[in-house]
């Protein structure tokens, strides 16, 4: 019995030596990303160049990647391992596995309006965070990719009525995310609705059900997760934008953004990408894995 409890006592110091507010050391994959990540591909040793970020990365022997801990479906914190699961997180395992040859994440939790500094003052390798491409952003940062695609969508309060469409918000107050895409599109669609911003989806999702706000204006992968989670909220409407999602980069690395684009065509193309996404986003969205978007379709890309 002794033995016993000294075993269980270790476990649970290594469980809490995993768990940390701002940065989650991941210690591997998780129990539903564990066969993808093991056959996922590795980089042929001529691919890591001499004094690239890529070499960087590997004598580091850990890939650190701006993204959440609290995004259900994407990139969220399991509380009983530490592990960090979801479609994004297994994502970076297994471009991390592809420059180490294991899949060793530290993620960096980060916010809509600091990922473009995580990224310029070399905090973190790569963000993979829904981190919508858009020209204004390519100024500031380097998208590979799409990987994904998504869309706006609006949600509301179980029981609300009168909103079926965006032009439905004009008049309203609206939550939506601080430096998010959702902000000029309910600008462009209900000029007269009043924004209220908030930093992160659970802020927002949490000022949803306590009314300091009627709709809430998010990417439909994050809303389909809440809602699931939480039948106090609902979708009201088809996402109305088209945004692709990018991994992103340090602006001016054409070398990184040329081999994670070589690197997301290789999973795209022998079904690992098509797994991760049944083994997080498709086990509440049916039916088969979406066609992955053209990589460098996009303006931005």
């Amino acid at each position: 019995m002794k033995k016993m409890i000294a075993v269980v006592a270790v476990a649970l110091l290594g469980l809490a030596a995993c768990g940390e507010a701002d940065n989650a050391a991941v210690p591997g994959p998780s129990k539903t990303g564990k066969d993808v990540i093991g056959k996922a591909p590795v980089a042929a040793a001529s691919d890591i160049l001499p004094g690239s970020t890529m070499e960087k990365i590997k004598s580091r022997g850990e890939l650190l990647v701006g993204g959440s801990l609290d995004a259900p479906l994407l990139s969220q914190q399991n509380p009983a391992t530490g592990e960090v699961e979801g479609f994004d997180a297994t994502m970076g395992k297994a471009l991390a596995k592809y420059i180490i040859g294991e899949p060793k994440v530290k993620i960096v939790n980060s916010a809509s309006e600091t990922r473009e500094a995580l990224l310029a003052n070399g905090t973190v390798d790569v963000v993979f965070q829904t981190y919508t491409i858009t020209e204004e952003r390519a100024k500031q940062v380097a998208f590979a990719g799409p990987y994904y695609t998504s869309g706006l969508t609006i949600a509301v309060k179980q029981g609300t009525s009168g909103i079926a469409k965006p032009e439905d918000l004009n008049g309203k107050k609206v939550i939506a995310g601080a430096n998010t895409p959702a902000i000029p599109a309910i600008k462009k669609l209900a000029p007269q609705a009043e924004i209220v911003t908030f930093g992160s989806d659970p802020e927002c999702l949490q000022a949803l059900k306590q009314d300091r706000g009627v709709a809430y204006v998010q990417d439909e992968t994050l809303l389909i997760a809440a809602a699931q989670k939480d039948p106090a909220i609902q979708i009201v409407t088809k996402p109305f934008t088209v945004d692709p999602y990018g991994i992103g980069l340090k602006h001016g690395d054409e070398q990184m953004k040329k081999f994670v684009n070589d690197w997301l065509g290789k999973i795209q193309a022998d079904g690992t990408w098509q797994q991760i996404w049944k083994d997080s986003i498709g086990t509440v969205v049916q039916g088969d894995a979406p066609q992955p978007p053209k990589i460098g379709s996009v303006p931005g890309s």
